[in-house]
Parts: C-alpha cells; sequence; structure tokens
C-alpha cells in the first residue's frame, strides 16, 4: 500500500521535530514505496502543516502563534489551513484566525466569517467587521448593514461602519445616512425605536468617513447637515467636511464657506482644506 502524501508530510515533520530529518529533507525522494511517485513537499507546504499540527495544542498561546504564523504567510493554503482557528473557544484565537484567512479569495474569506458577526463576544464581533472590511467582498455588505443598524454595543457598530466604507458599495449609503442623522437617513431601524439617545460620536465619525469613502452623491445631504449641525461634535463636523471634500461636489461648497468661521480651528481647516479640493485651486 502506497503512504498517502498527508501521512508522509506528518513523518517528515515529525522526524524533524525529533532531530532525526532535517526540514530541508522535503525536498529529495524518501525510500518509502510510493515516495518518488509525487512531487516532493516544499518547505512552504512543510511549515504550513507545521502550523496546521500547532492548532490542536491545549496551550493557548500556542494555536495564537501557529495562526499569526499562518496568517505572516499570506497564501491561500496557509489561510485555509488557519480557518480551524475561527472554531476555537476562546476569543483572542478567533480573531487571530479571522485576520490570517485573509490571503483567501475575497468571498470565501467573507463567507467564513459573516458568522462571527454573532458570535456572543464583542470582540469577537468587532474585530470580524473590521476582518470583513478589508476582504472587500460585497457579499459583507448586507450582514455588516444589520450589525450597525442594530448591534447593541457602539464599538461593533463603529466597526461595521468602517467596514462599509471599506468596502465601498453604494448599497451602503442609505443606512450609513441613516446613523448619521436619522431625520434624512431613509432606513428605519430597531433601535430608533427602542431608544432615544445621543447618537456615540464613533459611530457617527465611522459613518461619515464611511460615506466619504464610497463618494455616491447620495450622502451629500447627510454630510452637510451633520457639518452645519452646531449641536454636534466638533470631529463629526469635521469628519464631515473630510467627507465632503472624498465625494467632490460642489453643492457642498456654500456650507464649507459657512463652516469656516467655526470656532474650532481644525473644523475650519478641514473646511478649508474641502474647499480647496473641491475647487481645484487654492482659496484666496
Amino acid at each position: 500500500m502506497q503512504t498517502s502524501r498527508k501521512h508522509r508530510l506528518m513523518i517528515l515533520f515529525a522526524g524533524s521535530l525529533l532531530g532525526v530529518l532535517p526540514l530541508c529533507v522535503a525536498s529529495t525522494v524518501l525510500a518509502i514505496p510510493g515516495f518518488e511517485q509525487e512531487r516532493p513537499f516544499t518547505p512552504l507546504q512543510m511549515e504550513i502543516e507545521k502550523q496546521r499540527m500547532r492548532l490542536s495544542s491545549t496551550e493557548l498561546e500556542e494555536r495564537r502563534d501557529a495562526l499569526t504564523r499562518l496568517g505572516s504567510m499570506h497564501h491561500p493554503d496557509a489561510s485555509r489551513a488557519a480557518l480551524a482557528g475561527l472554531g476555537d473557544p476562546v476569543a483572542i484565537v478567533k480573531v487571530t484566525a479571522a485576520g490570517a484567512i485573509l490571503s483567501l479569495p475575497a468571498d470565501e474569506s467573507a463567507r467564513h466569517l459573516i458568522p462571527l458577526l454573532s458570535d456572543k463576544d464583542e470582540f469577537v464581533r468587532r474585530e470580524t467587521a473590521y476582518a470583513l472590511g478589508r476582504t472587500r467582498s460585497r457579499t459583507a455588505v448586507s450582514p455588516l448593514v444589520e450589525v450597525l443598524l442594530n448591534d447593541k454595543l457602539d464599538s461593533v457598530r463603529g466597526a461595521a461602519a468602517a467596514a462599509l466604507g471599506e468596502i465601498g458599495d453604494e448599497t451602503a449609503v442609505s443606512p450609513l445616512a441613516s446613523v448619521l442623522n436619522p431625520q434624512l437617513g431613509l432606513v428605519a431601524t430597531k433601535r430608533k425605536q427602542k431608544k432615544k439617545k445621543a447618537e456615540n460620536p464613533f459611530v457617527l465619525r465611522a459613518a461619515a468617513r464611511s460615506l466619504g469613502q464610497i463618494g455616491d452623491r447620495a450622502g451629500l445631504p447627510t454630510l452637510i447637515s451633520a457639518l452645519q449641525n452646531e449641536q454636534a461634535e466638533a470631529d463629526v463636523r469635521r469628519e464631515s467636511a473630510i467627507a465632503l471634500a472624498a465625494v467632490g461636489d460642489s453643492s457642498a461648497l456654500p456650507a464649507l464657506r459657512q463652516a469656516l468661521t467655526a470656532l474650532d480651528p481644525y473644523l475650519s481647516q478641514a473646511a478649508h482644506e474641502a474647499i480647496r479640493k473641491i475647487q481645484g485651486s487654492t482659496l484666496p
């Protein structure tokens, strides 16, 4: 019976740990029946298998380190080996795995990450949202919108808002607008019905920034309204000015000119830069 490729790899790895076989033996042919009939293992394959085996360790830090190493290889095969970490019972290991699988094709990464948006742990949900943004997969937009509108924790909602900007899909404009300015937003949310408290500034900044990243003119009324809202946090208004510059539509110029006289010098500077960018010339 011929020895399977996986079995042979385990023999090689075990031998290297014991000092019996050097790791470079993977590039040679061993005198075991069937070895000569397949291509030799590469150093990369050997390293992936080494880290895969470490994922079964009872030591948390060893599993985490293995996932970190798999992610640092930036190779689809290494990311597939890291998929096992998504089911780890420890939150920090799950989060490390979420980052380690991002060398898979975008939609494949997103498919494996989306279920973690429902994890009971805030840290896992938040970091999964950020990871989904890095995939740039449009299949993640709808699940992220659901988190943005309905998750109970602002840190998770802010991460979802930021991720939607990274993906850049126009269908996220209306949900983001509904968060930045509920009066102008077009999406009804469960959170609106449950409470009236002011929105978290971090979530508002993330929503404004993402509207700018997406760059769709449909977000202009909301961004202009946020810029003109003198009751809003100064950094939310600044982020709205920066976002208006990113959209680059001249209809925002009157509101930006008005913001030039704001008491907050950073807001005034942001408005100045936005006007210059939209006009394509330096202000006098």
